[in-house]
């Protein structure tokens, strides 16, 4: 006897260039439809033809799509800097909203999906979201609502788009208004499902809360703008919660300049046969401490490549590093922890707070980088085999010292490059970390991981945390503050960071 498939309506009204909608019904196109019953209802209220084209071509390849067209004509601006929204613009919308509503009533769907046109998907999105079992849930997106804006996500707290606590009538300074906020923002990057107070763009709808009555109708004695604030405020009237699920972040082509991103999202994110999507999980798992004018870009340039997500550790920066990563990394899905103090004096304690905080994301593989490690090309077009292979639980690399930008230093004090080190290791659930308790130089994982399968790599990791004077200088003072003995690492070593003659060897890929 063959389960009842759980039937799913993805509903959209539309108003869409042609090439954001393109890319926009590509991602649906990719939906995982295993086991649900899938069906479109689109409101075609388009002004450029291309884009209606797209819409009939799309119900013609796809089965179950509604088409309606809207016959209405009104002028939406949408340029470099933002979107223009007008009263009646918003009203027409939550009508279209409703009429999508109405028809996921009478059909009887089990979830509505609404989602707006610039959106694109992860293809587990649907899935994700039933799985967090609730009867509303927005997947989250991010966006610069202005050019020069940090991300923000879709979701709020309170009223029109608080995004931090508080409590009615509570007065709070600039000061404790940023804490609040920044903790909310570190909640939003983090993997879960989380409560909100206010969402939208981007929503499952359970059909019993679309027969316990929400809808987009306009609340008369409420003045907050748009129509999601008027669904939000009736469901929680209802007594319907509302949640974000934070896993798997869709991606936001709000502007022009958002498409070449677009591209990066739609490639990685692929479940075509025999992709690597297809294939284990990789996790990235990084230590930084105010690398926002050093590595860390370019570094992240290159892993963004071949990573499905990140937990990095920000260890009481007081740069911008962390909006660097965000920056870089849109898309992905990046959950920042962050230090108020730096742990680094006490290394050991730094790299357990690592390891417990990576396992939270449930990781299938650990990539274990520091913000100034970058491999050579190859990696990124063998990694993905690297991590198929059953038989394997840990890669270990040569690491080169980099004393300019293409030479590595090779002396009797500086030899990393001979020796094989663990940078790559599958998780293992109930594996017991045995660690070397030392407060330096303690290693990045349990020193017990060689009793896994392991297996040495000829992939070489560049290092380039020694290629500036004035870094090398820092670490010099570092190392001799924190290790003035030795106790940890080699004094001699110590001593000859400063070395104004070092013995380099020239880097071939």
């Amino acid at each position: 006897m063959t389960s009842k498939k759980v039937r799913v309506l993805v509903g959209s009204p539309i108003y869409q260039k042609p090439h954001i909608l393109q890319k926009f019904l590509l991602s649906l196109k990719r939906l995982d439809a295993e086991g649900k019953e899938l069906a479109y209802f689109f409101i075609d209220d388009n002004e450029d033809e291309r884009s209606s084209k797209m819409l009939e071509d799309f119900s013609q390849e796809q089965n179950n799509v509604k088409l309606f067209a809207s016959n209405q004509s009104d002028v939406y601006v949408c340029n470099g800097t933002t979107h223009y929204w007008n009263e009646n613009l918003v009203w027409k919308v939550a009508d279209f909203k409703n009429m999508i509503i109405e028809h996921a009533i009478n059909e009887q769907y089990d979830y509505l999906f609404l989602i707006d046109s610039d959106l694109l998907l992860y293809p587990q999105t649907i899935n994700q979201l039933i799985s967090a079992n609730k009867d509303i849930t927005s997947n989250i997106f991010w966006t610069k609502w202005q050019p020069d804006a940090e991300e923000r996500p879709q979701v709020w707290l309170y009223d029109e788009y608080t995004q931090w606590e508080i409590s009615r009538g509570q007065a709070l300074t600039d000061s404790e208004i940023n804490t609040r906020y920044q903790s909310f923002i570190r909640q939003m990057r983090t993997p879960g499902v989380h409560k909100v107070g206010g969402l939208g763009a981007c929503t499952l709808i359970s059909q019993k809360a679309l027969k316990a009555g929400v809808n987009f109708n306009r609340i008369e004695n409420l003045s907050f703008w748009g129509e999601d604030r008027h669904f939000c405020i009736r469901a929680a009237a209802l007594g319907i919660s509302m949640y974000v699920d934070t896993h798997l972040p869709a991606y936001h082509i709000y502007r022009d300049s958002d498409l070449e991103g677009a591209m990066e999202f739609l490639d990685r994110t692929d479940m075509g046969e025999g992709s690597e999507a297809s294939l284990p999980k990789l996790t990235l798992s990084m230590v930084m401490k105010n690398e926002s004018e050093r590595y860390l870009r370019k570094v992240l340039e290159e892993i963004r490549d071949y990573i499905d997500e990140a937990v990095i550790i920000d260890d009481g920066s007081t740069d911008n590093s962390a909006e660097v990563c965000l920056e870089v990394l849109k898309g992905i899905p990046v959950r920042i922890i962050r230090n108020d103090f730096s742990k680094f004096s006490n290394e050991i304690e730094l790299r357990k707070m690592q390891w417990t905080e990576t396992v939270k994301s449930n990781p299938e593989w650990i990539l274990n980088l520091d913000a100034d490690e970058v491999f050579e090309n190859r990696f990124k077009e063998e990694v993905r085999q690297l991590i198929s292979d059953q038989e394997v639980d840990v890669y270990c690399f040569r690491l080169y010292d980099f004393w300019n930008e293409t030479h590595y230093r090779e002396d009797e004090h500086w030899c990393a490059h001979q020796y094989y080190r663990p940078f790559l290791v599958r998780y293992r659930e109930g594996f017991e970390c045995k660690w070397n308790d030392r407060p330096q130089h303690c290693g990045r994982f349990a020193e017990n991981v060689f009793e896994l399968p392991h297996k040495l790599s000829d992939i070489r990791l560049k290092h380039l945390g020694w290629v500036k004077k004035e870094d090398r200088m820092a670490k010099f003072k570092r190392y001799r503050e924190l290790d003035p003995d030795g106790t940890y690492g080699s004094a001699e070593q110590y001593q000859s960071i400063m070395d104004g003659n070092p013995n380099l060897i020239r880097f071939e890929e």
